[in-house]
């Protein structure tokens, strides 16, 4: 469902963002969003940094 709202809000010119706790706590989670394309996630303070260096590296994989 998290890809579908993601396509449709590409498709239609539209953010789309998740706020939650589940990028924090499961880095494959924050992974599969960079991978789909979302534009922004939320993090838990704690986890920014470590969760920042993810999203770069998966980025660069992906070659974006």
């Amino acid at each position: 469902m998290i890809r579908l709202v993601s396509e449709g809000a590409k498709r239609n010119g539209k953010h789309c963002g998740l706020c939650g706790q589940a990028p924090s706590d499961y880095p494959e989670m924050a992974e599969f969003l960079v991978e789909i394309g979302i534009d922004s996630m939320s993090l838990n303070p704690d986890t920014v940094l470590k969760t920042t260096q993810l999203v770069l590296d998966t980025e660069k994989r992906l070659g974006r």
